[in-house]
């Protein structure tokens, strides 16, 4: 009798972290997210990777729409399919960490909106903080929990570290599942050979999924070895939000499955169909698409996300200093060593990175300290891998500014939220005005509901009514047509 053939599940990321490596979370709105979802619901992926509270900011923040709205459009787009939440840590929207009861509320709030998958992650690998948040999510929906295990390179993470990680996650019943993620794209095959067969069987049978990015084209490579290896699910985008800083292209991987006899329970017609119109939508909207990375050796030791390497670059040439870029990088190695290997995921890629730059232009060597940096230092963000170099932990802790950090109140209460913000609100609009500034929900209030369709195919068309309505004189403009009719009014309202 014939051995069955192995498979693998795929999760879709294109969405929430293929939008974001590649254009910034900024490029898909709520009309474009309900039309993909509907696509992709005809896939066949085990799970959609929909959203984060970040994403959720950014929906208010840039395109003046409401966040949760938006899920629940998702949700009843692609009923079949779930989708998944990615939560770092106790805090919601703000990088301050969050009362129990604040985030009891946001979790009970996403999963009757139609969240459907949990994914928790903490970016210290903290297993104690990691598992409250995970029953807490537990306590307050009925979706299903993946524990994230972030992966970095450094003295302190070796392949026994993350084993130990795996066993304590698996052992508790309110996780279901597990992934890691590999935010960097720094997972070699060869490394994959010898670190994933004792984190397999530390999940004493519970899923196991695998998280990479093509940051400098390795995960193409690792995912085929963690294939081969029995991992459960790996979680891939499509062109144009594949490749790059994203996530390996899912078509490829089926191609390369395919040569080493290994199944995956997708359409592939129906996948094609879902790449095209985002492809379509790309050209529509001059977003740039996910393309082919180099293998860049360096990287390994800085490990800058591909998104913080661009805002890096942009506030040095904003300072006149983008000469200093190869200085900045070497010290960002140091600044990350002295703060005790941090794994570069946000937030702590930004709080190294930042300093690196601080560090760098400013007359010496930590002259000026961020907020974030001081309060990773006195433990906000929990207890990091190897201890922070007394002689910077020695300047740190003498600052003012860390005294009154330390003296921070925790965030407030839903009771004290409601008496500061007003007791007629939602649930979810009092969310956002805990954690945004509330002219950006003002804002997003104002403008009205979010477009219900977006047709990627009829962009240039619109674009060329938009450009008429704005000449002078103009205040309407009406087309009608076979099967469609659109109004455009000026004034700066939804069209």
């Amino acid at each position: 009798m014939m051995s069955p053939r192995p498979t693998v599940a795929l999760v879709d990321t294109s969405l929430r972290d293929g939008n974001q490596s590649l254009w910034g979370a900024t490029g898909l709105n709520a009309a474009m997210l309900e039309g993909a979802a509907a696509l992709a619901e005809r896939v066949g992926f085990s799970v959609l990777d929909f959203t984060t509270s970040t994403h959720m900011a950014v929906a208010v923040r840039w395109h003046r729409e409401d966040p949760w709205e938006t899920i629940r459009r998702a949700r009843a787009a692609m009923p079949t399919t779930p989708l998944s939440f990615l939560t770092t840590g106790m805090r919601f929207i703000s990088w301050e960490t969050a009362s129990d009861e604040v985030m009891a509320l946001a979790f009970r709030l996403l999963g009757r909106a139609g969240i459907r998958r949990f994914a928790v992650m903490e970016p210290m690998n903290d297993v104690a903080a990691q598992l409250a948040c995970c029953r807490l999510v537990r306590r307050e929906t009925d979706a299903g929990i993946v524990a994230a295990i972030t992966f970095t390179v450094s003295p302190v993470h070796d392949d026994a570290y993350y084993a130990r990680i795996a066993a304590s996650l698996a052992a508790d019943p309110v996780v279901d599942a597990l992934y890691l993620k590999d935010p960097g794209g720094l997972l070699t095959a060869e490394r994959a050979r010898t670190l994933l067969p004792g984190m397999i069987a530390a999940c004493a049978g519970k899923p196991f999924e695998l998280h990479s990015h093509e940051t400098i084209g390795l995960a193409q490579f690792s995912y085929l070895e963690a294939a081969r290896l029995g991992l459960s699910a790996l979680h891939t985008a499509v062109a144009p939000l594949s490749g790059g800083t994203s996530q390996p292209d899912a078509t490829q991987l089926l191609r390369n499955l395919s040569v080493e006899g290994i199944g995956c329970d997708v359409d592939r017609e129906a996948l094609a169909a879902y790449a095209a119109w985002l492809s379509a939508l790309a050209r529509a909207e001059g977003q740039v698409p996910g393309a082919p990375s180099a293998y860049d050796a360096r990287y390994f030791r800085h490990q800058l996300p591909g998104g913080m390497i661009g805002t890096m670059r942009r506030q040095l040439r904003e300072l006149r200093q983008e000469h200093r870029w190869q200085e900045v990088t070497e010290e960002v190695e140091r600044v990350r060593a002295e703060l005790g290997y941090p794994i570069m995921v946000t937030p702590f890629s930004q709080i190294v990175g930042a300093q690196a730059v601080m560090n760098v232009v400013g007359t010496e060597r930590y002259a000026s300290v961020s907020d974030q940096v001081i309060r990773y230092v006195i433990g906000r963000f929990g207890t990091p891998p190897r201890a922070v170099d007394p002689a910077v932990r020695d300047r740190i802790d003498a600052l003012p500014r860390a005294r009154e950090l330390a003296a921070e109140p925790p965030m407030a209460s839903v009771a004290e939220l409601r008496r500061g913000l007003g007791a007629h609100l939602s649930d979810e609009e009092l969310l956002l005005r805990a954690t945004m500034p509330a002219e950006q929900v003002d804002a997003m209030k104002a403008a009205g509901p979010a477009p219900r369709r977006y047709d990627p195919h009829r962009k240039p068309l619109m674009t060329l009514l938009e450009r008429l309505l704005a000449g002078p004189g103009a205040d309407e403009l009406r087309v009608q047509t076979e099967g469609m009719k659109l109004v455009l009014r000026g004034g700066g309202g939804r069209r």
